[in-house]
């Protein structure tokens, strides 16, 4: 069910490496949780935030939910869409970045988890 292109966190974001940069989003399962997204907050461009750090939230009908970076970097681009239609992340929550930045440093990658231990995280959770 998860792309296997992209790497993803405890927290239920996921990152998708291209060379030296990366987008970030949340995955099918954060969307479902939080319910219809109204609004999304994310960094301004230049910003640089570590890894594990807030880099964001998603505001929804339920609730507000924390974006955490799962590596550090840049932020190089934030998605203009989201800003007149944050629904697109229900629509199309995989296919929908949230920010592109630099990565400082790709060892963090391999902190992440894979499609398929990301699918086995979530069912041991009861998810």
């Amino acid at each position: 069910m998860y792309p296997t292109d992209r790497k993803y966190t405890k927290e239920h974001e996921w990152v998708r490496v291209s060379g030296g940069t990366a987008e970030v989003g949340i995955t099918e399962y954060a969307q479902k949780q939080l319910g219809d997204i109204v609004f999304v907050d994310v960094p301004t461009v230049g910003m640089t935030v570590p890894a594990n750090e807030e880099f964001g939230t998603v505001e929804s009908v339920k609730s507000v939910s924390v974006l955490y970076m799962p590596v550090g970097g840049k932020v190089g681009e934030v998605n203009p869409d989201l800003e007149s239609e944050p629904e697109l992340i229900n629509m199309e929550p995989h296919d929908t970045w949230m920010i592109k930045f630099q990565i400082s440093d790709k060892k963090q990658l391999d902190g992440l988890m894979t499609a398929d231990a990301y699918e086995k995280y979530l069912a041991s959770e009861g998810n």
